[in-house]
């Protein structure tokens, strides 16, 4: 009799767990921020708790459905590690995300995810100070590339806000403090968990303190008519797509390895700044360009072996150099190629249109509106009603 835990997901390829977890972490993203700035439902903190609340009931369901859960048998969970490492961590937790959610109220995707790319430094930092990082001169200087790809990018916002980047700066530096401390607990205590059973144990923390957060924003003076023109079941499909994320995560570990995992975040990154041009028409100058491309280049020295890299390159080189004699066998490659070439030139293309265009920012304002307010509009109320459609 086969085992009862056998998955038929491990016949899949690695790159089916690769294209579902950039799938839905940019979709997460893109989802989230056309809610907040294009739907109308401008309440980033009640929008976070409500993510955390579908997730503890949905980890809690699949808990005792399903058996993708069965790791957090493994962990030892009392009363008095929950108090000391869970909640905790899950305030860090439920910090970096009401902060990364409140920054889609005042910058763009693209810039967003450009600050982002500081977020090995910062944790590289933190841990310097906690004790359990131990930087080197090449180190330094590594991180010291992501630093000066970033000013660049900040440099050359054209909307730039200091709201957005202290909310930015924050939800990294909370992240970062949760990662440290992650690693700390790992090696004094052994406490080791998969994303999913991790938010399986962190998600009624977060969905608590995010709740007492939206009180204190102030909750009574939320205008419940805005959820209703976005409608339950948008709502209900953020939430688990948002869910779906952490779902992927977990089927992605183990499938590929460090150097892979270092190079699909990069390329996610670069395909989330493509598909918020594409989307909402954001200005790129040239300059945020270059020092993207710069603190990208940081990143992979920084999160990869350099001899692991410089191996890849040559590999990918030499698969380049002896395409005539793969094409049979491979056609795949140079379609890929191909179309993520055209994405790119498309891409910088409008955004650099947008930024040269006097008027691209009003345009822009006035399709989210026609975007907002038409057929993505599926519930509203009028006259104390609700209706279903539009007026």
């Amino acid at each position: 009799m086969p085992p009862h835990n056998t998955c038929i997901g491990l016949a899949l390829h690695p790159s089916v767990y690769i294209a579902s977890w950039i799938f839905f972490s940019n979709l997460t993203i893109l989802f989230n921020k056309w809610l907040i700035d294009d739907a109308g439902f401008r309440y980033p903190v009640i929008l976070t708790w409500w993510h955390m609340t579908f997730a503890t009931l949905a980890t809690q369901v699949l808990a005792r459905t399903t058996s993708i859960l069965d790791g957090r048998h493994t962990v030892k969970m009392t009363p008095q590690l929950y108090m000391k490492t869970v909640v905790p961590i899950g305030l860090l937790y439920s910090g970096s995300m009401v902060s990364s959610t409140l920054v889609y109220l005042y910058l763009s995707v693209p810039f967003i995810q450009m600050l982002k790319a500081a977020a090995p430094v910062v944790i590289l930092l933190v841990g310097w100070f906690w004790g359990v990082e131990h930087p080197t001169r090449k180190m330094f200087c590594q991180i010291m590339l992501i630093v000066v790809g970033v000013a660049m990018a900040s440099a050359g916002e054209i909307h730039f806000s200091w709201p957005g980047f202290v909310y930015q700066v924050a939800g990294i530096l909370f992240e970062s403090v949760r990662v440290i401390m992650i690693q700390s607990l790992v090696s004094s205590t052994g406490l080791k968990m998969d994303p999913l059973v991790s938010l399986y144990y962190y998600a009624p923390v977060c969905a608590i303190s995010n709740f007492v957060l939206s009180l204190i924003s102030g909750w009574s003076s939320v205008e419940w008519t805005h959820a209703a023109e976005v409608g339950f079941w948008m709502l209900l499909l953020n939430a688990i797509v948002a869910f779906l994320l952490n779902v992927s995560s977990v089927l992605l570990i183990g499938k590929t390895s460090g150097l892979v995992l270092v190079l699909t975040g990069v390329l996610k990154n670069i395909l989330l700044v493509i598909a918020a041009v594409a989307i909402w028409g954001t200005p790129i100058a040239l300059i945020q360009l270059i020092g993207y491309s710069w603190a990208l280049i940081g990143l992979i020295l920084y999160q990869s072996n350099w001899e692991e890299s410089s191996e890849a390159v040559r590999t990918s080189i030499r698969r380049i150099t002896n395409f005539s004699r793969h094409r049979s066998r491979k056609p795949w490659l140079f379609v890929a190629s191909v179309v993520m070439s055209l994405l790119l030139s498309i891409a910088f293309i409008r955004g650099g249109r947008a930024f040269l265009s006097e008027s691209s920012a009003t345009k822009t304002v006035e399709g989210a509106d026609r975007l907002s307010s038409s057929w993505l509009t599926w519930i509203h109320v009028k006259d104390g009603k609700w209706w279903v459609g539009k007026d």
